[in-house]
C-alpha cells in the first residue's frame, strides 16, 4: 500500500551535484580546503552545506566557530545562485511523475539543500506548487543520514492529510544516495533508488533500483513498491 511519496531533490529532481561542489571549491580553495570531484562523491554527497563545511574544515584540521559557519554557508549560497542563474535542467521521467502524483497522493520534498537553493529550481521547473509539504536543511539540526528529515516530511503529511493515516511504512522515498536511503530507512520508510549518483550496488539500502525515472507513472510506482 502506497499512502505518500517523498523525494529527494539533489540528485533525484535535478543534477546539481556539480554546482554544488564547483560553489564549495569557489570558497574552499582560497582557503586552502579544496577538494577533488571524487573526493566530493565519496565523503561529502548527502551531507547538508552545514556538516559539508564541517566535514572540510575537519579534514583539514582546521577549528570552525557558529558565526564563520553561518557566513561560509551565506557566501556559498550566492556562488549557487550564481551558478544556477542560466538554468538547470531536470533528470528524464522526474518532473511528469511529480505532476501525475500531485493531486492524486500526498507529496514532499525532503532534502539537505537550502530553501533558497531549491525554491529557484522548482519555480523554473514550473513544480513549484506540487509538493504539500517540503522540508530543507533549515528545518532539522542533522543531515542525512540521520533520519530526522524524514521523520519530519512524514509528520507534515500527517498534518495536512489527517483523515489519510499516513504511516512511515506506508510512505516511498525516492533517493540517490546511501546517505539518503539510510535516512529514509532510519525513518521507517521504504525507498526507490535511482542510480543517477551511485551505482547499483552502493545502493542496496533501496527497496528496489532503478536506472531512471523515465517512463515511470503513478501507477508503475505502485508496482515498484
Amino acid at each position: 500500500m502506497l499512502s505518500a511519496v517523498i523525494f529527494d531533490f539533489d540528485g533525484i529532481i535535478v543534477d546539481t551535484e556539480p554546482l554544488h561542489y564547483k560553489a564549495f571549491q569557489e570558497i574552499l580553495v582560497p582557503l586552502g580546503l579544496g577538494y577533488s570531484w571524487d573526493e566530493y562523491l565519496r565523503r561529502y554527497i548527502g551531507f547538508d552545506d552545514r556538516d559539508a563545511f564541517r566535514e572540510a574544515f575537519r579534514a583539514g584540521a582546521r577549528e570552525l566557530g557558529d558565526r564563520e559557519l553561518q557566513l561560509l554557508i551565506e557566501e556559498k549560497a550566492r556562488a549557487f545562485q550564481r551558478a544556477i542563474a542560466a538554468g538547470v535542467e531536470p533528470y528524464p521521467g522526474v518532473v511528469e511523475l511529480v505532476r501525475a502524483i500531485a493531486g492524486n497522493l500526498p507529496l514532499a520534498l525532503c532534502s539537505g539543500a537550502l530553501p533558497g537553493d531549491i525554491q529557484p529550481i522548482l519555480t523554473q521547473l514550473a513544480i513549484d506548487n506540487a509538493f504539500d509539504a517540503v522540508v530543507t536543511a533549515a528545518d532539522v539540526a542533522a543531515s542525512k543520514p540521520d533520519p530526522a528529515s524524514y521523520l519530519l516530511a512524514v509528520a507534515r503529511l500527517q498534518a495536512a492529510f489527517p483523515d489519510r493515516g499516513i504511516v512511515p511504512s506506508h510512505c516511498l522515498a525516492i533517493e540517490d544516495t546511501p546517505a539518503g536511503l539510510a535516512s529514509a530507512n532510519g525513518a521507517g520508510l521504504k525507498a526507490l533508488a535511482v542510480a543517477n549518483s551511485y551505482p547499483e550496488e552502493s545502493l542496496g539500502g533501496a527497496s528496489k533500483v532503478v536506472l531512471s525515472l523515465a517512463g515511470i507513472d503513478l501507477e508503475g510506482l505502485r508496482l515498484l513498491c
